[in-house]
């Protein structure tokens, strides 16, 4: 090959040369199969190459791709608002659209300051967070996520939001168990909403099932019930960070679905477009919009490719393409056999620790002693090895870390794209026994 001056994750890694994709699978020029068991980076959700969503695609391209959102809107800008608001928990109605998660993040962050400002509460300036959450890699976003090794570079520059113990019940940071614990974790955020003072909070942020940072922790049941009372209580915007769960990932629309709350404000992102365009939103509800709209009517946040109409005509299409196919209910339906499957494979591997997850979002922690506990040493680098060992069987998996203090801890998530079969399933899970196999040989022999 020529010579590449494309900045990769591993500067000097060879990365295989993928030509095209096919439903679940991708090829490379080389002529290997994989199956994405992880929709990339828990993104393409539909799937590759599908028809329906290249037309709607090249019928855009066709009339307009680009319009400055300060000079007008488009069809289906407006169409895919609309459509969004349908889908939404709530009065969560309002769209603003980005170009990724952690633009959508940071306009959440921005719109509920705005918020408490056109209250009159400019004081309410603080956004808080859990430990072992990914939020985005911009300074922003990042100071929100409490993802050590993605923080650590740039601490200096970062504020100290991740402040609340995360509902990990595998390795509970109260040492206790569900339920007797009284969800412990969800009373935390009323120790840190005191400890730093609500006059000064403006709104607190978690994603409803975890993901990089935490290998697809899921909270128990009245989690989030619980803290959605305790923001009521303190006058706190709640967010949700539903950039990885979001768009019927869980078998749910949005996760926090599954705990029957209503945020204030939503994150999406990833499966809202399957990978076919970068596009992401920030959800408002009318309770955060409506101070704005009687008082400066601007959200004081945007960016160049904001709301261009070629990405949300594919965004539209893709939204149309999973309400068709029934997308959210088979991913409910597959994702508990999925999950039947992968519970067979904890009890067969002594390196199996946990597995947990909702739907087609699926974690498993990997450990070095299954009675006690014990992660593998960081030096070992199991996860990244068990990455290496699926590619090559011809099967992706997401990278995730545990969810152990300081990131420590080994965790992959399994996430295929919703129009997966079981048939798929079988050959998914028989891809990840052989890896699973080799790994394990390896570590317990010290390889």
């Amino acid at each position: 090959m020529e010579p590449s001056y494309l900045i990769k994750p591993l500067l000097d890694k060879d990365y295989p040369v993928i030509s095209h994709g096919e439903g679940i699978y991708l090829y490379d020029i080389a002529g290997n199969k994989y199956l994405d068991g992880c929709s990339g980076a828990v993104t393409a959700s539909i799937g590759h190459n599908i028809q329906s969503v290249i037309e709607a695609m090249m019928d855009q391209a066709s009339k307009v791709s680009f319009v400055y959102r300060s000079q007008f809107t488009s069809e289906p800008s407006e169409k895919l608002a609309t459509k969004l608001m349908e889908i939404s928990p709530g009065d969560v109605n309002w769209s603003f659209f980005v170009n990724s998660g952690t633009e959508a993040i940071e306009t959440a962050m921005k719109i509920a300051i705005q918020h408490w400002q056109e209250i009159g509460l400019p004081q309410k300036t603080k956004v808080i967070s859990r430990w072992n959450s990914y939020h985005g890699i911009t300074i922003g976003a990042l100071s929100l996520s409490g993802f050590t090794t993605r923080r650590e570079r740039f601490e200096s520059l970062l504020e100290k939001s991740p402040i609340v113990e995360p509902p990990y019940c595998y390795r509970c940071p109260f040492e206790d168990t569900y339920p007797n614990c009284q969800l412990k974790c969800a009373t935390d955020l009323e120790r840190a909403i005191l400890d730093v003072g609500p006059d000064s909070i403006a709104a607190f942020i978690a994603e409803p099932i975890v993901g990089a940072a935490a290998g697809a922790i899921t909270p128990p049941d009245g989690y989030y019930e619980k803290i959605r009372e305790i923001c009521n209580t303190y006058n706190i915007l709640f967010i949700a960070d539903e950039v990885m769960s979001g768009i019927g990932r869980t078998g749910e629309m949005f996760a926090i679905n599954h705990w029957k709350v209503v945020p204030d404000i939503i994150c999406i992102g990833k499966g809202m477009s399957a990978g076919y365009t970068p596009i992401a939103a920030t959800l408002v509800s009318n309770k955060v919009i409506d101070p704005i709209l009687r008082g400066s009517k601007i959200i004081m946040s945007g960016h160049t490719y904001s709301a261009n109409p070629q990405s949300t005509a594919v965004s539209l299409a893709v939204l149309q393409y999973i309400e068709q196919n029934n997308l959210v209910e088979h991913a409910a339906i597959i994702g508990d056999y999925l999950f039947e499957k992968l519970q067979k494979l904890k009890n067969a591997y002594k390196i199996i620790g946990d597995v947990r997850g909702k739907g087609l979002f699926i974690g498993i922690e990997l450990v070095a002693d299954k009675v006690k506990k014990y992660p593998f040493s960081f030096e070992k680098a199991v996860t990244k090895r068990l990455v290496e060992i699926a590619q090559w069987n011809g099967l992706l998996i997401y990278p995730a870390n545990a969810g152990i203090d300081n990131n420590g801890g080994d965790a992959f998530i399994i996430a295929p794209p919703l129009t997966i079969t079981e048939k798929q399933v079988d050959d998914l899970v028989t891809l990840l026994d052989k890896s699973l196999k080799q790994l394990e040989s390896e570590m317990l022999s010290g390889v």
